[in-house]
């Protein structure tokens, strides 16, 4: 179902320049396609035409962005299963997580559809004090202009829909680069962008390699930077990216606390899932774990057994529940971090078995706070579990982290809740759920190393315009 060979877009126009990208099958390691690679020369045109497209993109009406927007939806639902499996192979996601993403992509793009036509300012009385009275204002929001955009591998198409919909939401001409492990998602998206009548340079996905990618961020004709990956990257580009507007998504090492009145079965399955979905390769995926001491007896042998249970294997199987690390690069890497927690004292109370790119589902028990699995983002299928007795005390370990992005808190109590919410260092905190949770029209983002900004289909829009002010005095009035 994939093609031989793809393009990438330049200025909403396919080009197959070169087939210098391959991309492989990230379980059988076979080579699937080959894609074309942008070199600096063609990032600088991209970028070019994005300028020329900015007046047009801001005046192109309400009702023409959702249009396309709505027609892209179509798209996405007639190429559907052909979606799911670009992602299954690329980027390795078990066949029915893949169905989900694609789901995922789709709402993204509807919620922008709709956003597009109520995207508001505001009525402000001005006579606050005698000085000011007669006048008043409104205010309007207008599109930043040119946007870059990079894109991570984890989730390919989604996360690529979380930049893309909002900037055609607001108006805005971008260019983005996807990841080169996993780039076949982010060019069907541009396949059907290129079908509806966007202004020439409204859109340029361009493949690069890292070094040559520079001009994404350093540009000064682009107005917004949105980066998803890690905090290395993230923090480095932002040191580089000079006057323009920066919106991260970085990296968390998510906390879950399990409080004293928690449904076990409910908790056991919904942590199971955080863990190891994806094989943990979610920058929020439950990480560490906080279990109250009368309960921690009974629930982590629980969480043994839901791990024992995930069968690894080729993500086209429907009965695979976690397939493989992204890259062997990776899957050393997580390995590694696993003997380093064992050798300092761990436990691994299951899992800790490695078969190439595919690593087991793996609890440990007695992590330090500096080992890697607890102080870093494992990015992989690995967490850990530790006992609390007092609930303010589970809050501090939460934020005993670099990272806030998501936690996660089963509680029945009103009180516990509203005390996590006020006191966890997080951009969102979860009641009754998992830190993994995200729907698709929420403000998701994070504080500390997590990032700067918020996704989410209307608080990236917000990002990507900036607010225009009228003031009027209404002198000679009738």
């Amino acid at each position: 179902m994939l093609k031989e060979k793809y393009p990438y877009y330049l200025a909403n126009k396919p080009v197959y320049a070169n087939t210098d990208l391959e991309v492989r099958n990230k379980y059988s390691g076979e080579l699937v396609t080959k894609v074309a690679m942008a070199d600096p020369q063609t990032i600088d045109e991209a970028i070019e035409w994005s300028v020329k497209a900015a007046d047009p993109m801001r005046k192109l009406p309400s009702f023409k962005k959702a249009e396309i927007l709505h027609h892209c939806v179509r798209r996405f639902q007639e190429r559907y299963d052909e979606l799911a499996y670009s992602l299954c192979v690329e980027a390795g996601k078990p066949i029915k997580d893949a169905r989900g993403e694609v789901t995922r992509l789709i709402d993204t793009f509807r919620i922008a559809a709709e956003e597009a036509v109520r995207f508001s300012g505001e009525y402000l009385p001005l006579d606050i004090s005698p000085r000011a009275e007669g006048y008043e204002s409104i205010t309007k929001r207008v599109p930043i202009g040119p946007c870059s955009f990079i894109s991570p591998f984890n989730f390919p198409l989604n996360l690529t829909a979380h930049k893309i919909a909002p900037a055609i939401a607001v108006g805005c001409p971008f260019v983005l680069k996807p990841a080169s492990l996993t780039p076949i998602g982010a060019l069907i998206i541009g396949e059907i962008l290129a079908e509806t009548d966007l202004p020439e340079g409204a859109f340029s996905i361009l493949p690069a390699t890292r070094d040559g990618a520079g001009l994404f961020t350093t540009d000064d004709r682009l107005k917004l930077l949105s980066f998803t990956g890690s905090p290395d990257v993230g923090w480095a580009l932002k040191a580089k990216s000079g006057k323009k507007k920066v919106v991260l998504e970085l990296g968390g090492n998510a906390g879950c606390i399990v409080d004293k009145d928690t449904d076990l079965e409910f908790a056991a399955d919904r942590i199971t899932f955080g863990a190891f979905y994806q094989s943990g390769q979610s920058c929020i995926g439950v990480q560490r774990v906080f279990i109250h001491e009368d309960l921690y007896d009974q629930l982590v042998p629980m969480l043994i057994d839901r791990a024992r249970k995930l069968k690894s294997g080729d993500p086209i199987d429907e009965k695979t529940s976690m397939g493989p690390i992204i890259s062997q690069k990776e899957a050393d890497r997580i390995d590694g971090w696993i003997s380093e927690a064992v050798s300092n004292g761990a436990k691994a109370l299951c899992g800790a078995k490695r078969d190439g790119v595919t690593i087991e589902a793996t609890w440990l028990e007695g992590a330090k706070p500096e080992d890697n699995v607890v102080c870093q983002e494992v990015f992989g299928p690995v967490a850990v579990v530790e006992k609390f007795s007092e609930f303010k005390d589970a809050i501090a370990k939460v934020n005993d982290s670099d990272f806030g992005l998501q936690a996660g808190i089963f509680t029945n109590n009103i009180h516990h809740a509203f005390y996590a919410w006020n006191e966890l260092e997080v951009g969102g905190v979860v009641i009754n759920d998992i830190p993994s949770l995200r729907v698709d029209n929420m403000p998701y983002g994070g504080v500390k190393d997590s990032g700067l900004g918020r996704e989410g289909v209307k608080y990236a829009m917000e990002d990507m315009s900036e607010i225009r002010l009228l003031v009027l005095n209404r002198i000679g009035e009738i």
